[in-house]
């Protein structure tokens, strides 16, 4: 029996995407996968654990499409293989309490079960600190996330953490996609009433459902194509109306800058990093596509700790989960 041996498996499983990487001692890829959504507060465990295995299954089948496992299999055989990992990462977003985490801990164990992968050490954390551990090296620092759903995250540098926010689109995410999309409904159904003001959002969301009138937004948000992922898909349109000059896509935004600073300075204050340096990343679709939100966040930080330096967020999530499974690694190197 032929079994492969791979230093590392990282996932990143977020609302939007689930990630999945195989990666050697050096956390280089040898194999990726990706699949849908993997909070199962938004789409519910059994789907979420689908696309968690989904993800994982292609990296599997990508590192043995292309050849990359030689240097991992031992043993002989031409029969199944069996596969066993040093250090799995699982960074799935939705692990707020430790309810989630027994759900997700349950999906992740039934997944590699059916998967039929052994892990010699298991890492499951909520998706935002993996990416802050890896997007500061371990170094302080504030994570803020404006995605489909929104959170915060800060480690300061007796490595002490705190987050806030991130309490899902029922009750919280303030600043996210979805709640961008959401308060847009609100505003265009306001404005059909005369309690607000006219807006370009009309017109931009109808055509974007493929609907007609706005008696028939009402109708959607109460029918089964509603989804938290289809509206936080309305976001991009609110900034479409805002750079159009339409005030109320734009109060929209700024409101969403004042939600995102506030998730922000609960856990500056709750890790005493207001006179401290500290490295700032912005990740999410939000933060990264709408220059509005994110210089309203920017602006608004910077006059709260001025020794707080803007990092770049542009790096993939992903490797702030490899980062965190690679650190790993090297402190088993380092004991032997």
């Amino acid at each position: 029996m032929a079994v492969v041996r791979i230093p590392l498996l990282a996932v990143d499983g977020g609302g939007t995407k689930c990630v999945a990487v195989l990666a050697d001692r050096a956390a280089r890829a040898v194999g990726r996968g990706r699949a849908g959504a993997c909070n199962y507060q938004g789409i519910g465990e059994e789907a979420a654990a689908r696309e968690l295995v989904e993800a994982i299954r292609q990296a599997m089948e990508d590192a043995a499409g292309r050849g990359a496992l030689l240097p991992f299999v031992f043993g002989q055989g031409a029969g199944e293989r069996e596969w066993e990992v040093d250090c799995a990462v699982f960074g799935i977003a939705g692990l707020d309490t430790e309810q989630d985490r027994r759900v997700i801990s349950r999906m992740v164990s039934k997944g590699l079960d059916q998967l039929g992968i052994r892990v010699r050490h298991l890492i499951v954390e909520n998706d935002g600190f993996a990416a802050l551990l890896g997007a500061t090296g371990g170094k302080p620092g504030i994570l803020v996330i404006a995605g489909t759903g929104s959170i915060a995250f800060g480690v300061n540098e007796a490595q002490k953490t705190a987050r806030a926010g991130g309490w899902g689109h029922r009750v919280g995410d303030e600043g996210s996609g979805y709640w961008i999309g959401r308060q847009a409904i609100m505003a265009v159904l306001r404005a059909a009433d005369g309690r607000g003001a006219p807006t370009l959002l009309k017109e931009l969301l109808l055509s974007h459902v493929g609907l007609a009138h706005v008696e028939e937004l009402f109708n959607w948000t109460y029918s089964e194509r509603y989804s938290v992922e289809k509206v936080g898909e309305l976001s991009p349109l609110v900034s479409r109306a805002a750079l159009a000059g339409d005030q109320v896509a734009a109060n929209i935004l700024q409101v969403a800058g004042d939600e995102l600073f506030s998730a922000v300075r609960a856990v500056i204050d709750a890790l005493d990093m207001k006179q401290k340096p500290f490295q700032m990343v912005l990740q999410g679709g939000v933060l990264q596509n709408d220059g509005r939100v994110r210089q309203i966040v920017v602006e608004h930080v910077q006059r709260y700790a001025s020794q707080a330096v803007i990092a770049n967020g542009q790096s993939d999530p992903i490797n702030g989960v490899l980062a965190k499974g690679l650190a790993y690694l090297e402190r088993q190197s380092g004991s032997k």
